[in-house]
């Protein structure tokens, strides 16, 4: 043991001890100020990394998928009308199988008389009231404004 005692105080073993020491500090702080500098560590990166890349492998999927069924509804928006439209032509088709509609048709629309009636047309008094040149021109037939546009230049002659 008178061995180790003086080993214990001989000056190498002194100054191993403060290398021994000093290195400790010197990590223990170097641990703390890395500690201190960055929170993000290797596995919380990596799953930030792998998080970033499925939103954005995922975002023109989900994108197309959404505009997919956008137009899905309105194609089957589309073929409900269709439908609706086969179904009002196909009840007017019945219909003008139909003599009686078809000749109440014809005597509405083009003024037919049997033999042997009076046809009358009723004219609506208030268009009575407004005259041909009160129109806009491109409310009125084009032949008359051709005319008007002759009268008025033999009206400015005279």
């Amino acid at each position: 043991m008178a061995v180790k005692d003086r080993d214990r105080f001989s000056t190498a073993t002194r100054i191993r001890l403060l290398g021994e020491q000093t290195a400790a500090r010197v990590y223990r702080s170097q641990t703390k100020r890395q500690a201190r500098r960055s929170r993000l560590t290797g596995r919380a990166a990596l799953l930030a990394l792998v998080m970033c890349s499925l939103i954005v492998a995922l975002a023109y999927p989900m994108r197309e998928y959404v505009s997919q069924r956008a137009e899905i509804d309105d194609l089957q928006r589309e073929q409900r009308q269709a439908r609706e439209r086969v179904e009002r032509l196909r009840d007017l088709k019945a219909r003008w199988q139909d003599d009686a509609y078809a000749e109440q048709q014809i005597r509405k629309r083009l003024h037919y008389v049997m033999p042997g009636e009076t046809g009358f047309i009723v004219i609506d008094p208030h268009a009575a009231k407004q005259s041909r040149t009160d129109l806009g021109a491109a409310d009125r037939p084009w032949y008359s404004n051709v005319w008007d546009g002759v009268d008025k230049s033999d009206a400015s002659g005279q």
